[in-house]
């Protein structure tokens, strides 16, 4: 019953169901007992789902150590508790200490349960993602190949966590920029699921969202507006109105509305998606903190900047609190703190906290990401507002060879790059160079978006 609850996002009531079962069985049957280390893990899991994260850890750690006790180092129940502390880790932005837990996982799943086995193939998956996070991307691909090859053939093309396999690969190349090859994938996902799960059930919403997503990013807005319905009205109708997935339907509608500059449609869903968060999940959740932002961009693009400063320094105090200063959301968070002052002319106050973004990302995410390309095309641009066109024509060009390098050459960030150096050669009296550039970054989202009709 306490799993059901919690499904529905019905929080308070699992809770409690929780902690009487684990209450129970150490009573019944001892404090050294298997299922003990279960109860602990439940419970541990909703305190994760809530964003509890100092509250889930230490009962992580306590089902671990007593399954390790009780069952021996190897077990498969081992390898599920070193997944799900890497799984908190992971959400904290801890990496480099749920790396090692998730490549531990996946060993002693192979060494107790044989290659051939779909508690493997959850362990290539679960490491992906990381991987995928990080921007490490050529590590993250076979890993899911795998896994979505493995699902296969153990469990048939007509199973779930194919559909699942095919979702998570179409994110990797979602990240890319490689969205011809990200498509298809949704559309399997959306249609396995579909065929074997009905029309009326969660995963076939949040496919509907995933496609909406891709979609919105390609700028295909008509497109996507109607997924994005699909999916809220779904989750409002299958989950009821009090549940996180439909704050998060709420908060995706909106940032395709903001998209398009249908403020006066985005603004009350961005609302609606804080207040259900908070209702929900409670004030410190990072759930809330990204609604904070999102509201806060929004109120920084119509320049009411003195309702989004306070709502940025909200999402960023309230990331430092639950996420610890080490997390690419706190850097988030430095970029467009800095990016409003930046708006309003502060141009003293903006720079350090690009500098500050720009290092902590390289810090967790290493050099070979996209979001530290962002960070160098952030602070050109400022740099090049300032008139020192020096330091601003290094960074931009850092930025466009990262994403070359990241994403290639067919990307909107690369068509981005190639503009933003036009305009800094153009002010420069540069304009050969900046024609070139100019014509690069035209030609390019042509092509991106005659290959969006076709």
């Amino acid at each position: 019953m306490a799993s059901l609850y919690n499904s529905q996002g019905r929080y308070t009531d699992a809770e409690s169901l929780y902690i009487k079962a684990l209450e129970l069985r150490q009573r019944l049957l001892g404090e050294e007992h298997p299922d003990v280390a279960q109860s602990f893990n439940n419970l541990a899991g909703l305190y994760y789902s809530q964003g509890r994260y100092t509250e889930a850890e230490p009962l992580v750690i306590k089902a671990l150590e007593l399954r390790r006790r009780l069952l021996g180092d190897e077990h498969p129940d081992v390898a599920t508790s070193y997944s799900s502390l890497a799984d908190l880790y992971y959400s904290q932005g801890r990496y480099t200490q749920a790396e090692p837990l998730l490549i531990n996982a996946l060993e002693l799943r192979r060494r107790l349960l044989g290659q051939e086995h779909p508690y493997v193939a959850t362990s290539y998956n679960s490491l992906a993602e990381l991987y995928r996070s990080q921007g490490r991307y050529t590590e993250a691909e076979p890993l899911l190949i795998n896994a979505l090859e493995l699902r296969r053939r153990l469990l048939g093309e007509e199973h779930p966590y194919v559909a699942t396999s095919y979702n998570n690969l179409a994110l990797l190349y979602y990240s890319q920029g490689r969205y011809t090859q990200a498509e298809p994938l949704l559309i399997n996902a959306l249609e396995l699921y579909q065929r074997l799960l009905g029309e009326e059930h969660p995963s076939v919403a949040t496919s509907y969202n995933n496609l909406a997503e891709l979609y919105y990013s390609q700028g295909r807005y008509t497109e996507a507006e109607p997924l994005y319905i699909k999916a809220l009205e779904l989750r409002q109708r299958l989950l009821g109105e009090e549940h996180p997935y439909v704050a998060t339907s709420y908060n995706n509608l909106a940032g395709l509305y903001y998209s398009q500059g249908r403020y006066t449609e985005a603004e009350p869903l961005y609302i609606k998606a804080l207040e259900l968060y908070q209702r929900l999940l409670g004030d410190e959740h990072p759930n809330v903190a990204i609604s904070y932002n999102n509201l806060a961009e929004l109120y920084s693009d119509q320049g009411r900047y003195t309702e989004a400063e306070p709502l940025y320094i909200k999402a960023l105090e309230l990331r430092q609190h639950l996420l610890g200063d080490e997390h690419p959301d706190v850097a988030q968070s430095y970029n467009n703190l800095a990016g409003l002052y930046y708006s309003q002319g502060r141009y003293t106050e903006a720079e350090p906290l690009y500098i500050k973004a720009l290092e902590l990302r390289q810090r967790l995410l290493g050099e070979e990401h996209p979001d530290v390309a962002t960070s160098y095309n952030n602070l050109a641009f400022l740099y090049s507002s300032q008139g020192r066109h020096t330091e601003a024509e290094r960074l931009y060009k850092k930025a466009l060879e990262l994403r070359q390098r990241l994403l290639g050459d067919e990307h909107p960030d690369v068509a981005q790059s190639y503009n933003n150096l036009a305009s800094l050669y153009y002010s420069l009296g540069r304009y050969t160079q900046a024609e070139r550039l100019y014509k690069k970054a035209l030609e390019l989202r042509q092509r991106l978006l005659k290959n969006q009709n076709l």
